[in-house]
């Protein structure tokens, strides 16, 4: 079963200052210990909402709105990572896909590279990747959008990827499936879901092949500590149906 994990936006990274050298380390050992075993299948930091697009769509409308700004509707139904050349690239390729959803919400979110961290010097003209969050509406939290709506979003992660610019994606299954952990002092909170909504930023995200709930748990214990112990985590199951490495297509 493969399981998205996500941790929310803290006030460090909204104000973006790097992570502590040592919790970069600390994470990157604990990322390789899942990647040698193929159980880490991806997974992503992401800046502060200042780097950030918020797109709302409303009677065929779409209103861009430039970060920094605070959380709103930030329960995601699918994660979209593209690379591009400018972040108005990015926004164009959203617009499409936001029209075939027609009303809601994405959001366009910057990811951090080796050099935003300190670990190396930036190159000289390199890609933006961004992740793309498909918000999640009444339709995708009831089981789906609609046959003509999926379709069509097929249709564009093809165009997508025949462009290099979708590199992946991921549909998640309704939060009525997955689990919300609230971290306080390393003391560990679960809440089932569904989720009406989150108002938190996601501030980075993991993707994992575990054998159950139970794995997941204990999992995000390790990866609370690393982090500090005080935080907010989503769970959520990915969907089998809705995975794409446009990599390989």
């Amino acid at each position: 079963m493969r399981f998205m994990i996500m941790h929310k936006n803290d006030a460090n990274t909204e104000a973006g200052l790097p992570p502590p050298i040592e919790l970069v380390h600390r994470m990157g050992e604990f990322i390789g210990e899942y990647a040698s075993t193929g159980r880490f299948i991806d997974g992503a930091g992401l800046a502060g909402s200042k780097t950030r697009t918020r797109l709302v769509f409303r009677d065929g409308q779409c209103t861009a709105k430039q970060g920094p700004y605070s959380g709103e509707n930030e329960l995601p139904a699918a994660t979209l990572l593209l690379k591009v050349r400018t972040r108005e690239e990015a926004i164009g390729w959203a617009e499409r896909y936001g029209k075939i959803l027609g009303d809601g919400e994405l959001e366009l979110g910057k990811i951090n590279e080796p050099w935003d961290i300190g670990l190396m010097p930036a190159p000289e003209n390199p890609p933006l990747q961004m992740l793309l969050i498909d918000k999640a509406d009444r339709a995708s939290e009831a089981g789906g959008r609609s046959p003509q709506q999926k379709a069509a979003i097929s249709r564009l992660k093809t165009e997508m990827t025949k462009a290099g610019v979708l590199v992946r994606s991921f549909g998640l299954q309704p939060s009525a499936k997955g689990k919300r952990l609230v971290f306080t002092n390393h003391a560990r909170q679960v809440i089932d879901g569904p989720f009406v909504e989150s108002k938190e930023l996601i501030g980075g995200f993991a993707i994992l092949e575990l054998s159950d709930m139970d794995e997941v748990l204990e999992l995000c214990q390790r990866y609370a500590e690393i982090l500090g112990g005080t935080l907010e985590m989503d769970v959520r199951l990915v969907d089998p149906d809705d995975q794409q490495d446009g990599r390989s297509l």
